[in-house]
């Protein structure tokens, strides 16, 4: 696939673009839209950029992080606390994700979503009040792995990172999570079924698929 250099900030500004003319696969009145990576590829700071780049062209939207949907550590660390397989399959607690945050955004729902559920320092949760997302508001939902849970998505965006580049970038405390992705590009190949691609090995010089 051929890739066009570009800025961040150029970037946030396309896909806003691109946004604008979203419309939700289900008929409903909220586009759902992935920003996919590893915490290495921070694929949030994208997300918030392009949250930013939407509020100047006067649509709201609400940014979801699923680092705040971990599991209780209870159920997240039950084989240990660098154990891959867990990471890969049991960290995160897709079915909140589905209940607070997919289902108010259906044809019909209340567009009243709950931003995060648990505080990973805590062990607790976090007691965030609900938000209401207007009508036409865009969910902007970011973090790890999201492209293997069949959420409902009208755009997919993700950001790669080469192995090198991964293992370069990733803390030598969560170099363990490695395998994780591995078996999830292998499986489920994010960079070949995203409908837009970023390459950010270099933070500074991305490029994407247009």
């Amino acid at each position: 696939m051929r890739l066009e250099a570009i800025t961040w900030d150029r970037l946030a500004e396309r896909l806003a673009d691109r946004l604008l003319e979203l419309k939700p696969a289900d008929g409903g009145a909220w586009p759902r839209v992935a920003f996919d990576g590893a915490p290495a590829a921070r694929p949030g700071d994208l997300a918030e950029r392009v949250a930013e780049a939407l509020r100047v062209r006067g649509r709201p939207s609400l940014v979801v992080g699923t680092e705040g949907f971990l599991r209780p550590a209870s159920l997240r660390l039950e084989y240990g606390r660098r154990d891959a397989e867990s990471y890969y399959g049991g960290w995160f607690d897709t079915n909140a994700l589905w209940r607070e945050v997919f289902g108010p955004l259906d044809p019909g729902g209340t567009g009243r979503v709950l931003p995060d559920l648990w505080d990973p320092a805590t062990d607790r949760a976090t007691r965030t009040p609900y938000v209401h997302l207007q009508p036409g508001g865009f969910l902007l939902l970011h973090g790890p792995l999201l492209l293997r849970h069949w959420f409902p998505f009208d755009l997919t965006v993700h950001l790669l990172l080469s192995p090198g580049a991964l293992r370069r970038r990733t803390p030598e405390t969560d170099q363990w999570t490695l395998p994780a992705f591995e078996r999830y590009e292998a499986e489920t190949d994010p960079a070949g079924t995203a409908d837009v691609l970023v390459r950010a090995d270099d933070p500074r010089h991305p490029a994407w698929s247009g």
